[in-house]
């Protein structure tokens, strides 16, 4: 790898370090604080003159002050007359405002793919978008990164018999159906409707045999847990033996950790795109590092080698 600097926003550094613990590689240096008027501050501590340099960002709360700290990092950057700047965003922000479904509501998910390009950004890595639509809103290269073959590898060491994969809506049903098929399992659709915008999700009934069998549910991400442990509280009502879920990106906010606890998930798998705080980590949920994936991909873009192979 040459002429290569990787740079870690604050909330990043932990998986920042382990990126560059892969690629043998030091993490670049940079001053990050706030002046007394709110204002952030960034300033680059060593040359980034015709490298190519990687700037990561973690998205937990609070998001906006996340994004306004990528933003001036890439500015920064771009005037220390860095020769290519990629961002890396494990996960990407405001990813569900991803359409226009609603009468004068905003495409959110297209204004932060415009503002990076903008701001200097040549390139986006990330993981597992809410809508894979999200990469064509760039003008800019975006690749992304599947967690899928991490989360089936884990679930395929712990051996689990009469396994049967659960789609939480029609929606997700397609995601599912790969799962069953890497697994040789069959395949349940829960039937859940939304009441508006609460993030709060119905599910009414199992499309489905789930008596007596250990459900897996995957999905791209839990945010505030209400679909996740109303589909696990619905498949115990059906006679599901244990229930477990899968989800790349672990936002749990608001009340998902209570919701977990009391819910009938036996096990909770994500992985750190966001930061799961200590606070978080109750029994039921397990945290895999997604960063030597990440790593990978960066040694790839860097050595203009494919990423198409990097699962093999």
């Amino acid at each position: 790898m040459e002429n290569i600097k990787i740079f870690a926003c604050k909330s990043a550094e932990s998986f920042t370090k382990e990126i560059c613990d892969h690629l043998g590689l030091p993490l670049g240096q940079m001053d990050s604080f706030k002046f007394k008027n709110d204002n952030n501050f960034i300033q680059i501590k060593e040359t980034v003159r015709e490298q190519d340099v990687y700037i990561v960002q973690t998205v937990q709360p609070p998001v906006n002050e996340r994004i306004m700290e990528l933003l001036i990092t890439i500015d920064a950057v771009k005037r220390a007359s860095a020769a290519r700047i990629n961002v890396v965003l494990p996960y990407f922000p405001y990813s569900r405002s991803d359409k226009k479904d609603q009468p004068r509501v905003p495409v959110t998910a297209k204004l932060i793919a415009s503002i990076l390009e903008a701001a200097g950004a040549n390139r986006v890595l990330t993981c597992d978008l809410h809508n894979p639509a999200i990469q064509a809103y760039f003008n800019i290269n975006c690749d992304k990164l599947q967690a899928q073959y991490l989360l089936r590898t884990y679930f395929k060491d712990k051996k689990i018999e009469d396994m049967v994969i659960v789609a939480t809506d029609a929606g997700s049903s397609k995601k599912a159906y790969k799962y069953a098929e890497f697994f040789n399992c069959p395949i349940a659709l829960v039937d859940k409707r939304r009441t508006g915008n609460d993030d709060k999700a119905i599910a009414t009934t199992i499309i489905g045999d789930v008596e007596g069998k250990n459900a897996i549910i995957f999905d791209d991400e839990v945010d505030t847990a209400g679909s996740l442990t109303e589909t696990a509280n619905l498949l115990e009502k059906f006679g599901a033996k244990k229930i477990y879920a899968g989800c790349t990106h672990g936002v749990l906010s608001g009340p998902a950790i209570e919701r977990i606890a009391k819910s009938a998930i036996s096990e909770l798998v994500v992985t750190n795109t966001i930061p799961v705080t200590q606070e978080k980590r109750i029994d039921k949920i397990t945290v895999l590092s997604i960063a030597g994936l990440f790593a990978e991909a960066i040694k790839r873009i860097n050595e203009a080698k494919p990423l198409g192979t990097i699962y093999e």
